[in-house]
């Protein structure tokens, strides 16, 4: 049986940290360690106590806060006995026996694979834009209706709900499970700050260059979003980094420039169309943020 350690970033959420350890100590398979990286303005050292089977090994992140820089943080931790190393986002909870069923994998013979992420039970299905799922948008390179993957653009295709295992182009690092040789090459990009938006997909794009990658669709989690303040700032600020972000994994990974652009700027404008729906006037930060990044790139700055 494979020795497992969990790394959970988290900051200023006390009650989805206990929710989710709560639910870890209740699967039929344990972590053998938990590493907690906690960025919150309130330390909570006392979950060692509350929570001793699940061995927690509780670390105060004093840097910048980010999911990129806290996982990063939390691999220096990990006991040199350890095989897998997984990364939790801290507002999942799994489903009965998903640990299990994940381990299971792990110690099957899937050696060809270097990192699996849990399958997210979605309650409600997004609709599928009618555009990104057009035959013009996969012929421009746009957009690929194949879960999982990566286009010529940099844009990803969702993962969904997975019905059978999958092989993909990149996981959801929030609940994925990596081979700790995986990992002593590779880690998350600095660059990826704050919000970390595009991170998982940067981070596991790069290993999947090299080795397989999966979605185990019998080891299941619910992923509860819970947002702390979205106010103009925030969706101003995001929109900036929807452009800043991208236009940077394409480059990092020479995928098409003037594909991410077209992408981006039909982004932009679909932005725009849904400001004018009834109170949905806040996105028009979003699109001012879009503008902004726009600038930054012409300038240099992304």
């Amino acid at each position: 049986m494979s020795s497992l350690a969990l790394i959970i970033p988290t900051k200023d959420r006390p009650g989805d940290i206990r929710t989710l350890l709560e639910n870890l100590s209740s699967q039929s398979r344990c972590p053998d360690t938990v590493i907690v990286v906690d960025a919150s303005a309130k330390p909570q050292p006392e979950l060692s106590f509350e929570f001793p089977e699940l061995n927690i090994d509780y670390h105060l992140f004093k840097g910048q806060p980010s999911a990129a820089g806290q996982r990063n943080a939390g691999l220096a931790y990990v006991g040199e006995e350890v095989e897998i190393i997984g990364f939790v986002d801290d507002d999942i909870v799994f489903e009965k026996d998903a640990m299990q069923v994940m381990m299971g994998f792990w110690d099957s013979d899937n050696k060809d694979v270097c990192g699996a992420a849990f399958n997210l039970s979605e309650s409600e299905v997004s609709p599928k834009g009618i555009f990104k799922h057009s035959r013009i948008a996969e012929w421009l390179g746009l957009y690929r209706t194949q879960p999982g993957t990566v286009a010529k653009s940099g844009w990803h295709s969702r993962l969904g709900e997975a019905k059978d295992r999958i092989e993909v182009e990149w996981l959801i690092s929030g609940a994925s499970f990596w081979r700790r040789e995986v990992l002593e090459k590779h880690q998350f990009d600095p660059f990826f700050q704050g919000y970390s938006y595009l991170e998982d997909l940067d981070f596991s794009y790069g290993v999947s260059r090299n080795c397989r990658l999966m979605v185990v669709a019998d080891a299941r989690f619910e992923h509860h979003h819970h947002h702390q303040s979205l106010d103009t700032q925030w969706y101003r600020d995001f929109g900036r980094m929807e452009v800043r972000n991208r236009l940077y994994f394409v480059r990092k990974y020479g995928l098409s420039v003037w594909r991410c652009y077209l992408g981006l700027s039909i982004r932009f404008f679909q932005t725009l169309l849904q400001v004018l729906k009834p109170g949905n006037k806040i996105l028009l930060s979003r699109a001012r943020g879009n503008l902004a990044g726009f600038m930054d790139s012409i300038k240099g700055g992304t």
